[in-house]
């Protein structure tokens, strides 16, 4: 695989630098600029082109969604440019928001997976694919969430296919999916195929039809 030439945007220096050198030691990432305000980053991209972004949600000036907004503006204006957001919580009203348009390209990961250098890996990879990862401990959370709340068509979903749809909202493929959860091919097809029913998700590319089953999860747990 091609090296990826990746932005980071984060206002810590050393967090930045931190991270710079966790993605770099990889052998598998460039980091082409580190820069430490929203500002800073879509100037980046516009001029370097680079495959993905690793952003943080809170930057200068307001620390408030800053990150989320830039990868707004940086998919609408480069859509081949993956976009990861870090989080520092599991809030659900962060995704939703970061998802709002479409999760295609996008993935959102809570802060604590910078020390998982194959997991931040996988995630700027697959966005640049124009897939979607979503951090599992967030999806567990709201699974968490599901239980105490009132019955949707989530609740209809069995235990096997809550962990197909794990799998899938961290951007795995069928062939993925079958070997981390011991099971046939044609039996991961089955399951996503009952979790488009359940969840309303109609006809579409299955890409399409992949991430909106994700986004009608969030949603659905997010209220």
């Amino acid at each position: 695989m091609a090296e990826l030439r990746v932005v980071l945007a984060e206002d810590s220096y050393l967090v930045r630098e931190g991270t710079r050198q966790l993605l770099e030691s990889t052998g598998e990432v460039t980091v082409v600029a580190a820069v430490g305000t929203a500002e800073e980053l879509l100037d980046a991209v516009e001029r370097l082109h680079p495959d993905a972004v690793l952003t943080d949600i809170r930057m200068p000036p307001d620390h408030g969604t800053e990150g989320i907004r830039a990868a707004h503006a940086i998919r609408a204006a480069h859509p081949g440019v993956g976009v990861v957001v870090l989080s520092q919580h599991a809030e659900e009203g962060y995704a939703l928001e970061l998802f709002r348009d479409g999760a295609d390209g996008l993935g959102y990961l809570l802060k604590e997976r910078i020390g998982d250098r194959a997991q931040l890996v996988h995630a700027l990879a697959e966005t640049c694919r124009g897939g979607s990862v979503v951090d599992p401990v967030l999806l567990d959370a709201l699974v968490g969430r599901r239980r105490l709340a009132p019955a949707s068509a989530l609740d209809e979903l069995t235990p096997r296919e809550m962990d197909v749809l794990r799998e899938m909202a961290q951007g795995r493929s069928n062939a993925a999916i079958a070997g981390r959860l011991y099971l046939s091919e044609s039996s991961v097809e089955k399951h996503i195929g009952a979790i488009f029913g359940k969840l309303g998700v109609g006809e579409g590319r299955d890409l399409h039809r992949r991430v909106a089953a994700v986004v009608t999860y969030l949603r659905t747990t997010g209220g």
